[in-house]
C-alpha cells in the first residue's frame, strides 16, 4: 500500500478511536451528575467552599452545565483539587468540567490537551494603593516602590513596564504573597501589584476595605478561562453554548428573577433562546428549553458576576472590561437562531 493512503488509513483509525473514547455527556448523563474539578485560591473566581458550598463564577458555570443537562443545578459533584492540579485531571479524564478559570495563552491552548470555551472574566496585572495617597494612575507610582511576590510574572511585568515607559519606580520583590500584602499594608510600598482579581481578594481581606483603591490601569491581558478536555466536539458545543447562553440572556433582559414571565415576550429572539420557538438543543443531546432551564438555575452572567464578584460581594468589583459590549465592555456572545 502506498505510504500516502497507509497515513490517510492511520489517521482515520485515530479520528475513530478518539470518537468512540470521547462521549462525554453520555458519561455526565449515566453518572447522574457533572463532575467538577475545584480548588479555592482566589476568593469568587477559583471555586471557593464557604460552609460546605462551592462559590464563586466557576461553580455556578458548573451548576449551569448540570441545569443544561439534568433540569436541576444541584447535580454536579466538586472534586478538591491542589491548586495547579485542575488541568491534569481535566486532561485525564477524572473531572468532566473546571471550575477554576485558565489563563488563555497560545502555551495552554496548543500543549496541554486543553480546549478553552470562552473568557468569563478579562482579567490583567493592576495596582492596589492606599485611597488616603492620592494616586491615581501607575504614572503617579514615579519614585515610589511597589511591592510584589519574588519570583512572580507580577515581579518581571511591572518591571519591564516601567521600564518600557519611563517610570521611575522600583519594584520591591517579598517573598510569597503573603509577604509581598504585608509590605504593601506596613507602609514599606506605596503599591502592591498583582492581577486584578487577586488585588479584589486582598482588598476584601484587609481590616477596613474601604480604605484602598485598585487603580484603574491594567499592564497586562490575562484572560481567564473556561476550559474542558480536547477530543470531544458535542460536549465543547455544550458547554460554549452554556456560557454564551449566560451572555446572550442578559443582552435579553432575561434574569433567575424575570424568566418565568418572559416565557410569554412576543421578542423572537427571547422565544429562541428559552425553546418557545424552535429546537436549538437537540443537535448537542439537549432538550429545545435548555437555555431556560440554565438561566432558572442559576441566572444570567449578570447574575453570576454580581453575587460572586460584583456589587452584592466582598469583592465589589465593577464590571469594566466584562460588560457587555453594548455597555461598554467586550463581553460578546453570537445570537441563538
Amino acid at each position: 500500500m502506498p505510504a500516502k493512503l497507509v497515513a490517510a488509513a492511520l489517521l482515520a483509525l485515530l479520528s475513530l478511536a478518539g470518537g468512540a473514547r470521547a462521549d462525554t455527556l453520555a458519561a455526565v448523563k449515566a453518572r447522574g451528575a457533572v463532575i467538577c474539578g475545584a480548588s479555592s485560591e482566589t476568593t469568587g473566581f477559583s471555586a471557593t467552599q464557604v460552609g460546605g458550598n462551592w462559590v464563586g463564577l466557576g461553580a455556578d458555570y458548573c451548576r449551569g452545565l448540570a441545569a443544561v443537562i439534568f433540569n436541576d443545578p444541584s447535580k454536579v459533584r466538586f472534586v478538591p483539587l491542589q491548586a495547579g492540579g485542575g488541568t491534569s485531571a481535566l486532561v485525564s479524564g477524572q473531572v468532566d468540567a473546571l471550575a477554576d478559570l485558565i489563563p488563555w495563552t497560545l502555551g495552554a491552548d496548543t500543549e496541554h490537551g486543553l480546549k478553552f470555551v470562552g473568557t468569563m472574566f478579562y482579567d490583567g496585572q493592576g495596582f492596589l494603593v492606599t485611597k488616603a495617597s492620592g494616586l491615581k494612575s501607575v504614572r503617579d507610582l514615579a519614585g515610589k516602590e511597589v511591592c510584589v511576590e519574588a519570583g512572580s510574572p507580577a515581579q518581571a511585568d511591572a518591571a519591564e513596564y516601567f521600564d518600557a515607559n519611563n517610570i521611575p519606580a522600583k519594584v520591591e520583590p517579598m517573598g510569597g504573597r503573603e509577604a509581598a500584602v504585608g509590605g504593601y499594608v506596613a507602609g514599606t510600598c506605596a503599591a502592591y501589584s498583582a492581577a486584578y482579581s487577586v488585588l479584589a481578594g486582598v482588598r476584601a481581606t484587609l481590616s477596613v476595605p474601604a480604605n484602598h483603591v485598585i487603580l484603574a490601569d491594567l499592564i497586562t491581558k490575562e484572560p481567564l478561562s473556561l476550559v474542558i478536555r480536547q477530543g470531544d466536539d458535542r460536549w465543547f458545543d455544550i458547554a460554549r453554548w452554556t456560557f454564551y447562553a449566560l451572555l446572550d440572556a442578559e443582552e435579553l433582559g432575561v434574569t433567575q428573577g424575570n424568566v418565568d414571565e418572559m416565557l410569554g415576550s412576543d421578542n423572537i429572539s427571547v422565544r429562541r433562546l428559552l425553546g418557545v420557538e424552535g429546537d436549538f438543543g437537540s443537535e448537542i443531546g439537549l432538550n429545545k428549553d435548555w437555555a431556560y432551564q440554565l438561566i432558572k438555575g442559576v441566572g444570567n452572567y449578570g447574575d453570576i458576576y454580581d453575587r460572586n464578584i460584583g456589587e452584592e460581594s466582598p469583592l465589589k468589583l465593577p464590571r469594566g472590561l466584562n460588560a457587555l459590549w453594548n455597555h461598554g465592555g467586550i463581553q460578546y456572545s453570537p445570537p441563538v437562531r
